[in-house]
């Protein structure tokens, strides 16, 4: 996963003077579970169709100019690996605010599905 990768190619978008906010997700694997379980890695899936309806109708939002995202799937991760990059790019910071949060819920919800390794 690359943020300065992924930052170039928004920045490469032939509309990028309109915008005013580049906002990043950055999620990463904690050392415990929701629950408070100690946590000694995970193994994400995602279904790569819900995740291309959402970006394109999350695309459509108003001020939207771009929406990237990586998520390190079908492998395991261990505590302090990233697990999934998000970045929205927009005019003002209550639409792009709007969107990652809405993205970000979304894809957690419908998007992706993890497995937890306890210690």
């Amino acid at each position: 996963m690359d943020t300065n990768k992924m930052m170039q190619d928004i920045k490469s978008h032939p509309d990028f003077d309109r915008v005013g906010m580049v906002l990043c997700h950055n999620g990463v694997v904690r050392a415990t579970s929701r629950d408070g379980r100690k946590v000694s890695g995970l193994r994400v899936a995602a279904d790569h169709e819900k995740l291309r309806q959402i970006l394109a109708e999350q695309k459509q939002t108003p001020g939207i100019l771009d929406i990237r995202v990586e998520i390190a799937e079908d492998r395991d991760l261990a505590v302090g690996d990233d697990v999934m990059l998000l970045l929205v790019a927009g005019d003002i910071r209550e639409n792009v605010i709007a969107v990652l949060t809405e993205t970000l819920n979304l894809i957690k919800s419908t998007v992706t599905t993890k497995t937890e390794y306890y210690v």
